[in-house]
């Protein structure tokens, strides 16, 4: 097995050979981040997130969240001392060796991809009914669903990830600024939400509480972490961030602390206004999400009502309750803001792929830097490409479960670097340094053990099987052909760019 380490100097001088011009500061990569987390965790699978766990969903946010913060303490601690793109795998590069390196930026391609396919999905879930209440525009299914959510094809997803691969391509600050505003429309819709469905809570909705069991509630939040993923492509930007040292953490932590407080206050207005018990099947019990049984069931009139049959959860609660109106902005704002969370995961994406191919682990070409806009544009046109096609035939569950297997992954080579780092470097120099990180970082590393083991067993399977793929392109592709290799050549100096 080839365990060959990159030290953290030589990652530090290759980057500042190919670099990326740093222009972010404290508050845009925490709006990136609150950007990237809120989004369809929220506004779309809150409803699944009910049909499998019912009102206990309260319950799996706060264990996806605690996962999410332990391992953000350990990402903050990396992240400034070793301020380049690549997150997770870069950092497994200077601390596992190159062949976890390469399976840990392996599965962060699976999460970016398919995580920002499952946004796009669920913005044109939202998308559709918004059209339809406001304009009387009707899509038929069969171009406003994909071929494995009972359509055929999602015109609408294919879209609005064509639309955000463009803008990516025009450049970091520009998407950034845009990010920022899309956050405060979102923040906006949100408050809204909680202002109108707060008040009406009814205890009453809230049992039973665990209608099926810790092992709906432990299946809920194996899914409903796709809420929490996005503070991972935060990481990303630390070539991109001005003193990085200071500000990555701030970042890290300030975004998934905001959008904690916005999820609990969220899932309560939604589950005590009008209820959130799942649906059973004749044996009493729960019917898997995002399946033809699932579908069936919720034709039936009575069901129609319910929060766990909408594909637009929170607009529906809305709308039960009796601000039809308002309803129509909170699809609006799902609608203008949900492209944010799909910006930064393929801001993610494509930063992972250029450090790889940056190590040579991956084709050269997917480095080239836009001569005018300054963006590494040939792998953000095919991270786009695969996006699209995956959002236009896949539903929104099924895609973010797909993805959640990756960023597991992710996070426990992350927390597992941590407490290696502190025993093989311990005179580095850590600008933040985790607290109490032998509690810390075996908490982190059950955490995100204990949720990939509760996640389906096709995904769980999927995640194996593109892992294999993965090893068989490093041994015949990346690993001869890495600058760690016995044959590698140092090319001439090439300056850093402007």
């Amino acid at each position: 097995m080839n365990w060959r380490i990159k030290p953290l100097d030589a990652i530090l001088a290759s980057a500042e050979k190919r670099s990326l011009t740093r222009s972010l500061g404290a508050f845009q990569l925490t709006m990136l981040g609150v950007g990237a987390i809120i989004g369809t965790g929220i506004f779309v699978l809150t409803a699944e997130a009910a049909q499998k766990a019912g009102p206990g969903m309260m319950a799996s946010f706060v264990v996806a969240g605690f996962v999410c913060a332990v391992t953000a303490l350990c990402y903050a601690e990396l992240a400034a001392m070793v301020p380049v793109s690549g997150s997770a795998y870069t950092y497994s590069y200077a601390v596992l060796g190159e062949l976890i390196a390469w399976i840990v930026g392996w599965a962060l391609i699976l999460e970016y991809t398919i995580a920002a396919s499952a946004v796009s999905v669920g913005w044109s879930n939202y998308f559709v009914p918004l059209i339809q209440h406001s304009f009387n525009i009707h899509i038929p299914l069969y171009l406003s669903k994909g071929y494995f959510a009972g359509g055929f094809i999602n015109v609408p997803a294919m879209f609005i990830a064509a639309l955000v691969t463009s803008l990516l391509a025009i450049g970091t600050r520009e998407s950034a600024t845009v990010n920022a505003v899309l956050v405060c429309i979102k923040v906006a819709a949100l408050i809204l939400f909680c202002a109108l469905a707060l008040p009406v809570i009814k205890m009453s909705n809230f049992h039973p509480f665990a209608p099926l069991g810790a092992l709906g509630i432990g299946g809920a939040a194996a899914s409903i972490f796709f809420a929490y993923v996005g503070f991972d492509a935060v990481s990303t930007a630390a070539e991109e961030t001005k003193n990085p040292q200071r500000n990555m953490p701030i970042g890290l932590i300030g975004s998934l602390l905001i959008c904690t407080i916005f999820y609990l206050l969220v899932a309560s207005g939604a589950i005590g206004s009008i209820g959130a018990q799942p649906v059973m099947d004749a044996a009493g019990q729960g019917i898997e999400p995002g399946t033809p049984e699932m579908l069936h069931a919720c034709m039936d009139q009575a069901k129609q009502a319910s929060l766990v049959c909408s594909d637009e959860p929170l607009a529906h609660v809305l709308r039960e309750i009796g601000w039809d109106k308002v309803s129509r902005l909170i699809g609006l704002a799902a609608f203008l803001a949900l492209p944010s969370v799909i910006l930064m995961m393929m801001f993610g994406q494509t930063r992972v792929f250029f450090s790889m191919a940056r190590d040579r682990l991956l084709p050269d070409a997917l480095t080239k830097i836009h001569p005018r806009f300054q963006t590494p544009y040939v792998v953000t046109l095919i991270t786009g490409s695969v996006v699209m096609c995956a959002s236009a035939f896949f539903p929104v569950g099924k895609l973010a479960d797909l993805s959640n297997g990756g960023t597991l992954a992710a996070f426990f080579a992350v927390a597992l670097g941590v407490m290696i780092l502190r025993r093989t470097a311990k005179e580095r120099k850590r600008p933040f340094r985790t607290p109490a990180i032998m509690l810390v970082g075996p908490l982190a590393l059950i955490g995100c053990l204990s949720l990939f083991l509760l996640l389906p067993l096709v995904t769980i399977l999927v995640f194996f099987g593109w892992a294999a793929l993965g090893l068989v392109v490093y041994k015949f592709y990346g690993y001869p052909r890495s600058t760690l290799s016995s044959s590698y050549v140092e090319p001439p100096e090439n300056p850093p760019i402007a």
